[in-house]
């Protein structure tokens, strides 16, 4: 009893100004303690201290708001203890109220990036086989965009009706929420097709973040899916942005719909004097022989038999569409690479023959002209 006593005796003796501003530092010393000690304990029962451990990731995330957000509740604990005039106090106290309303919708909006930093930590989309990893990314990307937007919102909401005066007109208008309702619906039809677009998406699942997509004739992988748009990046780094309800209206291809690997193809075209079963067999061997074929498909077929030439088609499958283009264009050298050391005879002559043909024609033209003229 006496230290309250003695601090109550302090208090009567110290100025107003002195004794308001001991209790705002009180208060912001406390918080930063309180933050302090919040550390300690995260750090005792979450032993892993590597840069995604689940602590490193709280410090990350929360460190920042909760150095807001514990002061000002400090500082409201403290107020009635303040020696202020009515108006100051009342001023005050709604200024901590809206921080505090403020600093807490910022912690909600740390606490879902956790959470998806979290998800993103044990779904990792690197790595080959990623089907599962890129389905979840995309829902928990969606999710915590409507999330943050939601809160936002609610927020917002939460500071106006704080307010007294804003209270009584809101009380006012609401007897034309109805006919503003059906306004704002048919001014936002837009913006709420996009958002039940994103929700139809996120759920079926008809594109995914990292998904590879042949789009108006570009190809690309979806790098980013927000509320409104879809971000496609480009082979050569170009970002091609697209509405969200595009992917509901319009026909598109998508790569990895249902897993990543992917057949390749490459067309040559040989004259008929080339042997089939050497180019089969060189065929099998370049396959067998590369990292980038994932050993389910060969196959070697003429596809077509033109005027000159015949098309030869060749079949291979890799793990994905980056390694199939490789692989494709990899084969594609060495094939043509062998038949002009082992068969170069067998390469299109069309072209060489018609030249020839002409040659020979002008010739006789050329002699025939001779002839007549020395008669």
């Amino acid at each position: 009893m006496e230290i309250p006593t003695q601090i109550s005796s302090l208090s009567e003796h110290l100025p107003d100004f002195v004794w308001n501003l001991l209790l705002l530092a009180s208060s912001i010393v406390s918080g930063i303690s309180v933050q302090h000690i919040l550390r300690i304990i995260s750090r005792s029962l979450f032993r892993n201290n590597g840069p995604t451990s689940t602590r490193q990731l709280l410090v990350n995330r929360l460190r920042l708001p909760l150095n807001y957000f514990l002061p000002f509740v400090f500082m409201e604990s403290v107020l009635p203890f303040m020696r202020l005039s009515v108006v100051y106090n009342h001023y005050l106290d709604k200024t901590i109220q809206l921080l505090l309303i403020i600093s807490f919708g910022f912690i909600l909006i740390r606490v879902v990036k956790l959470f998806e930093d979290y998800i993103t930590i044990h779904y990792d989309i690197t790595k080959t086989d990623n089907l599962k990893e890129r389905k979840v990314r995309t829902q928990i990307h969606f999710i915590r965009k409507l999330l943050i937007l939601i809160i936002v919102l609610l927020t917002i909401g939460a500071v106006l009706l704080s307010f007294e005066s804003l209270r009584k007109l809101g009380a006012g208008l609401l007897t034309g929420v109805g006919v503003g309702g059906i306004i704002i619906g048919f001014a936002a039809q837009k913006s709420l097709g996009n958002l039940l677009a994103g929700f139809q998406i996120a759920l079926t699942q008809s594109i995914r973040i990292d998904d590879v997509l042949v789009v108006e004739g570009e190809w690309g992988r979806v790098e980013d899916i927000t509320l409104t748009y879809v971000v496609l990046k480009i082979w050569d780094e170009r970002r091609l942005i697209l509405p969200i309800t595009y992917f509901i209206e319009k026909p598109f291809q998508n790569w990895t719909r249902i897993g990543s690997a992917i057949t390749g193809t490459v067309f040559i075209h040989m004259d008929y004097s080339l042997p089939l079963e050497p180019l089969r067999k060189e065929f099998i061997r370049l396959l067998e022989n590369n990292p980038l074929w994932d050993g389910r498909i060969k196959a070697m077929q003429v596809t077509d038999a033109k005027v000159h030439t015949m098309e030869i088609r060749a079949l291979m499958s890799a793990r994905n569409s980056s390694d199939a283009f490789d692989l494709r264009c990899n084969i594609r050298e060495k094939l043509i690479a062998f038949i002009q050391e082992t068969y170069p005879e067998s390469l299109p002559q069309h072209r060489l023959r018609e030249n020839t043909q002409i040659g020979i024609r002008g010739s006789d033209l050329i002699n025939s002209t001779n002839e007549g003229s020395g008669s």
